[in-house]
């Protein structure tokens, strides 16, 4: 259980770091991420491998594959 709980805190903490970046809330940006299965197959599965990462890593990370995802759905940046 204590494991679920660091992913969603990184989770969390990832939303928030990179909505401030892109000058969103991080609720919209939850909306986007979620709409695409980000938040699972990014921050949660990946976990092991972005948390070692620095908050403007783990930022550049998620801002990347939103934009691939949006583009790739023709959604918006």
């Amino acid at each position: 259980m204590e494991a679920k709980i660091r992913k969603t805190q990184f989770a969390t903490l990832a939303i928030g770091a990179t909505a401030r970046q892109m000058g969103i809330t991080a609720t919209e940006l939850h909306n986007r991420l979620k709409r695409h299965g980000l938040v699972r197959r990014l921050l949660l599965d990946c976990y092991d491998t972005l948390h070692a990462e620095s908050i403007d890593g783990v930022v550049w990370n998620v801002e990347q594959a939103l934009k691939n995802w949006d583009e790739k759905e023709g959604g918006q940046r």
